[in-house]
């Protein structure tokens, strides 16, 4: 029992490390974009990183994907023989 919950957490970690790096990039603007670059800084620093947005998002997304996936899981449509089969692996 112990085990499901910690690898279920794992998973869920992963999906939000994922979601995390694929929400960064969005509604970022550089220094260079703003025209504000104060001396000794990088160019394409963010100006406004907006990370509590992004967090929030992040968890949001990360919590449908996660049980988008933990429902396919359980209802037998993601598991090793269906997957091995999708990609032409013939082992099982």
């Amino acid at each position: 029992m112990a085990s499901a919950i910690f690898s279920g957490f794992a998973i869920y970690f992963v999906f939000w490390w994922l979601t995390l790096f694929l929400t960064l990039p969005f509604g970022v603007q550089s220094q260079h974009e703003a025209g504000d670059h104060p001396p000794g800084t990088d160019p394409g620093a963010p100006v406004m990183p907006l990370m509590r947005r992004k967090i929030i998002w992040t968890t949001i997304v990360s919590l449908i994907l996660y049980g988008i996936a933990s429902w396919a899981y359980y209802s037998g449509l993601l598991n090793v023989a269906r997957l091995s089969r999708v990609i032409g692996f013939s082992g099982y």
